[in-house]
């Protein structure tokens, strides 16, 4: 298990969104998050009690990221994104509608050039604040499955969310966002997962139709996982699902 020990990281070279400053807005000891996806590069989510969490207040969250654009613009260092990433899911913080206000504040001063990106794995968009805010930025949001079925073998939610409410929920944005997908096989206590077998994409691929996002990003394993049987799906495979959305009139991008 890897976790962030900091509430910001980086810059990294990111393979989707270039230099990359990361914003760790969660605890740096445990990772608190709605899911607990079997490829997730933090490990298993151990505790869902977000009530219980102790977050980092979105004055010190302001203060640590002005300082660090404050030292990246003395050493020259441009960077393509400010990234809300870290140990867990972004929007449970809750003071993220305020931590967003602030961080296009300190953009627009700092580094205008640079966009803020919201890697989110889509299942606080129930509340309309969470959307709004969201609005404002880059926002990545994540659908992984077709079927129900898969959804809970992959992203096992720590609450009661359904695939069929995330698809409704990502409509909301009528089209401005994207959205990021990850494509695995493998065996979990006895049951296959795979949602690249052709009756899950194209139930992917119907979702995606509907949603109509601005944009598609496609991509498998980069990190070990903290399910060990799973394996990794090469980009020949990867860009011949990437040119069924190509036949839906929707960019798509393969990592």
């Amino acid at each position: 298990m890897t976790l962030f020990d900091s509430i910001i990281f980086g810059p990294v070279h990111s393979r989707r969104l270039g230099v990359s400053l990361g914003i760790n807005l969660l605890p740096t000891t445990v990772k608190i998050c709605t899911f607990n996806c079997i490829y997730c590069e933090c490990g298993w989510t151990e505790t869902s009690d977000i009530k219980k969490a102790q977050f980092y207040p979105a004055s010190e969250i302001r203060a640590s990221l002005e300082k660090s654009l404050i030292y990246l613009n003395q050493q020259h260092i441009a960077i393509d994104s400010i990234t809300f990433a870290g140990n867990g899911e972004p929007t449970i913080h809750p003071q993220f509608t305020e931590i967003i206000d602030d961080t296009i504040k300190l953009r627009d001063t700092y580094t205008p050039q640079s966009k803020i990106s919201v890697l989110s794995n889509s299942t606080m968009l129930s509340k309309d604040t969470i959307v709004e805010a969201l609005k404002k930025v880059n926002n990545i949001m994540k659908l992984d499955a077709g079927s129900e079925r898969m959804f809970q073998l992959i992203n096992k939610p720590k609450n009661s969310i359904t695939l069929k409410e995330i698809v409704e929920n990502l409509k909301k944005f009528k089209g401005k966002l994207i959205i990021q997908s990850m494509f695995v096989r493998g065996e979990m206590q006895g049951e296959i997962i795979d949602n690249t077998e052709e009756t899950e994409i194209k139930a992917w691929l119907s979702h995606i139709q509907a949603i109509n996002p601005a944009g598609v990003m496609i991509y498998s394993l980069d990190r070990r996982p903290p399910l060990a049987k799973l394996e990794k799906i090469s980009e020949e495979e990867l860009q011949l699902i990437a040119d069924k959305v190509r036949q839906l009139n929707i960019k798509v991008n393969v990592y």
